[in-house]
């Protein structure tokens, strides 16, 4: 059985989630170089990419995965964090991190600004942050769910938390986006069973080709986006 974060296949069942978990695991071994040393994983769930980043070329030799004490404690994760954490403050010392990541959390945080200057405290100087958010998504984790970004206002954010050395890049683009919307309808959207049979055979040819044809675009040109990655460092002292 495939696993359902680092290599889920394109299937009749996972229109829904195949692009956005193919896009943010492309975009994280994409920046496995970056990572080394003490490894921050922020909101890791159930801590998907562990062995991802614990092998080449990624040169993480600690790595620290920290959730919300109270998903720990109401049994909402499978896997027991290594650290938990308030939503505000991280249990680490000042520049004792030498690389961290946020996959899939900023939308959760009320206040992001605070949470990044939290995580700009507990890095090292020249460390990399990782993160990834979606823009086109439905409603989830309610009410826990606060923010879309677009790329203008995550790098407001960072540069905010004194962040530099920013690239910011879409997740997916037009194709990508009606894809996923098509994928999102087709599995989610209440109807009865033997539609959603039929419907899912007739939409999977189409979200496959869509994803084929998908082009990353240029942020700037202001087009439909599935969500973003960003790479930040904390300025070398």
């Amino acid at each position: 059985m495939a696993d359902p974060f680092l290599n889920l296949p394109l299937t009749a069942d996972t229109q829904d989630l195949y692009a956005v978990r193919t896009s943010i695991r492309q975009a994280l071994r994409s920046q496995l170089h970056r990572f080394h040393g003490t490894f921050l994983d922020i909101g890791c769930g159930v801590q998907p990419y562990r062995a991802l980043l614990s092998a080449p070329p990624s040169r993480v030799d600690r790595y620290l995965g920290m959730d919300l004490e109270a998903n720990a404690v109401k049994g909402y994760l499978s896997v027991r964090p290594d650290l938990t954490w308030d939503g505000r403050r991280i249990p680490l010392e000042a520049a004792s991190v030498d690389s961290a990541m946020a996959t899939e959390v900023l939308e959760h945080c009320p206040d992001p600004s605070a949470v990044l200057h939290e995580v700009f405290r507990v890095l090292r100087p020249g460390a990399p942050l990782f993160i990834t958010v979606p823009f086109l998504w439905p409603l989830h984790d309610v009410p826990y769910d606060e923010y879309r970004y677009t790329p203008f206002a995550m790098r407001r954010l960072l540069e905010g938390a004194g962040f530099t050395d920013l690239a910011i890049r879409p997740l997916g683009g037009w194709d990508a986006s009606l894809a996923q919307m098509i994928g999102l309808w087709t599995l989610r959207r209440p109807m009865p069973g033997w539609k959603r049979s039929l419907t899912k055979r007739i939409t999977l040819p189409v979200v496959r080709w869509l994803l084929r044809h998908d082009h990353l675009p240029d942020p700037m040109s202001a087009p439909m986006i599935t969500g973003l990655m960003a790479v930040a460092h904390k300025p070398r002292a």
